[in-house]
């Protein structure tokens, strides 16, 4: 399945859910699914917290899916093509330096 593919399917998850309904609890807006994406993503740490390695791998696989949903979701409100931008972004980031740490 590809990222268009994934696009489509939380697109669909989220109308059987009724989530884009007007009086929704779980409104369907850029501000929302940036704030979710952020606590999601917050979620990940918990696995690494006092540790190097995740303790339980498939928590984490899930936490991991969770950011990848979200961060779908909020490129589909935004009419971002996320594919592209992730494209163009690592073209980009092959013409930038980093400074080498010491």
């Amino acid at each position: 399945m590809d990222i268009k593919q994934l696009s489509q399917a939380m697109d669909q998850f989220v109308r059987a859910k009724g989530w884009y309904a007007p009086d929704s609890l779980r409104p369907q807006t850029a501000r929302s699914i940036a704030i979710s994406l952020n606590l999601e993503a917050a979620e990940i740490l918990e696995h690494f917290q006092w540790t190097e390695s995740a303790k339980d791998p498939q928590e984490l696989a899930g936490e991991l899916a969770d950011v990848a949903l979200y961060l779908l979701q909020l490129a589909n409100l935004t009419g971002i093509d996320l594919e592209s931008a992730v494209l163009d972004k690592l073209d980009k980031n092959y013409t930038r330096t980093w400074d080498n740490p010491e």
